[in-house]
């Protein structure tokens, strides 16, 4: 090792005193050329490797078959929604709560399809903003971006809500504070929107489908039997065929943008069919989606009320009784995160698209894009929380999210696009023309 040194020591040594080498004697403008010939093979190096990673990160979040887009918007569509109808059917009456939840999910169907007619014709379109821009410009853009932020994140405020009533029937212990349970349905929430890719967050859909349909079914069977051995059995139920007497108009209105709200799966449609590998086969997850909601709902929302009557409560589930509804909770508790969670997906999709739409951190295939990821996660989860704080009535948070943005994303939105992106020719041309501008013309109708 001694030696070693004393070899590099002395040929150091000779090297000064053979005076400047070739090298060194390089004109400082040639050594400078071939550091910038070094630095641009460095940066084109750079460039190789970004450019691979936003292939590898477009191939990743391009694996979405129609069959679970349809899962993903169920996880997004079915949770709360169906958990609120039978106290709408209580304030509309039988009559009018059926025609509302056909009519209005009939709707629903026909404005996602032009949604994803929108996608289709222009493809560059990744999200809501993106195509309320193609109308409104580059105003419309950013006040939609903000509305579609706070959208999802009062939505995800009313799951931590949901599950912190959860937690306090479940384990019936009031020695723990409601702040606590709503604390753990908030951490919950945010640990199940941690996978970016809606591919990946479709194998949980299918638990939350399965979790809804359970409770929902113990539901009906507990206040069904509950009702056959009360007093009277069910003809001593207090329900009525048309609106109750003495129903008053906010009344009425919140029943109402409830069932809006229940419907309200197109506001992330843009951003599931950026992730489908095949756009065209959208019309089958929103049909197949449509005609189950539909009967869920109205079945739901129907059966309950004529089993419970007027003093059903939102959400349902506490209608089945104290003993009966804490195993409906506990069944319920996947759809209640889970489908709380894709919000939180969605919303975090979209903010870390739009401040790093150049960059592969928005892919979340590195270190960097992972911490990022986190931390929005993180960020809203917390305001979400922190709103379950401020608004803590289930029935009243969803009315409030209905009326300020869920009819404007679900129906109002969709029509403006027909009539500005789709349409083809005057609107009182021909009978197909003439139609579809009065449906769209009814859309804005039915939720103004």
């Amino acid at each position: 090792m001694s030696r070693s040194r004393d070899v590099a020591l002395n040929h150091s040594v000779d090297k000064a005193a053979a005076g400047p080498s070739e090298e060194s004697s390089q004109p400082s403008f040639e050594k400078g050329k071939a550091n910038r010939t070094d630095y641009g093979l460095e940066n084109q190096q750079n460039a190789q490797d970004q450019e691979g990673s936003v292939h590898e990160g477009e191939a990743k979040f391009h694996k979405l078959g129609w069959k679970r887009l349809t899962i993903c918007l169920i996880v997004e569509a079915i949770a709360l929604g169906s958990l609120s109808l039978p106290s709408a059917f209580a304030s509309l009456g039988m009559v009018a709560g059926v025609i509302c939840s056909v009519g209005l999910g009939m709707l629903a169907m026909y404005t996602s399809y032009v949604v994803g007619q929108v996608a289709l014709k222009y493809p560059h379109v990744k999200d809501y903003a993106d195509a309320v821009a193609l109308i409104w410009g580059r105003v419309g853009y950013e006040v939609t971006g903000a509305m579609f932020i706070l959208f999802l994140v009062l939505v995800v405020g009313s799951h931590t809500l949901t599950g912190a009533i959860a937690w306090i029937r479940i384990v019936n212990d009031p020695t723990i504070c409601a702040l606590v349970w709503s604390g753990i349905s908030a951490i919950l929430l945010f640990a199940l929107a941690i996978p970016p890719t809606f591919t990946e967050f479709a194998i949980l859909g299918y638990i939350d489908f399965a979790s809804i349909i359970i409770a929902i079914g113990i539901t009906i069977i507990a206040t069904g039997v509950t009702a056959s051995h009360a007093p009277g059995g069910l003809d001593a139920v207090n329900w009525t065929v048309g609106p109750p007497p003495g129903i008053s108009f906010s009344s009425a209105f919140l029943a109402v943008t409830n069932i809006v709200f229940a419907y309200s799966f197109a506001v992330c449609q843009y951003s599931f069919m950026a992730e489908l590998h095949t756009p065209k086969d959208y019309p089958k997850a929103i049909v197949s989606l449509g005609m189950i909601e539909i009967f869920i709902y109205t079945v739901t929302g129907a059966i309950v009320y004529r089993f419970v009557g007027d003093d059903v409560s939102s959400p349902a589930l506490l209608s089945a009784g104290f003993k009966v509804s804490r195993i409906a909770f506990g069944i319920a508790l996947p759809v209640i995160f889970i489908s709380g969670s894709i919000n939180s997906t969605v919303s975090a999709r979209y903010i870390i698209s739009r401040a790093f739409r150049n960059s592969p951190i928005r892919y979340t295939n590195t270190k960097a894009g992972w911490a990022v990821w986190i931390g929005v996660l993180a960020a809203q989860t917390i305001v979400a929380w922190v709103i379950a704080e401020a608004i803590p009535f289930f029935s009243d948070l969803l009315g409030i999210i209905s009326s300020l943005f869920s009819s404007g994303f679900s129906f109002y939105f969709p029509a403006l696009f027909w009539f500005q992106l789709i349409k083809e020719g005057p609107w009182y041309k021909g009978l197909h023309n003439i139609s579809l501008s009065l449906l769209n013309g009814l859309c804005f109708l039915v939720v103004s």
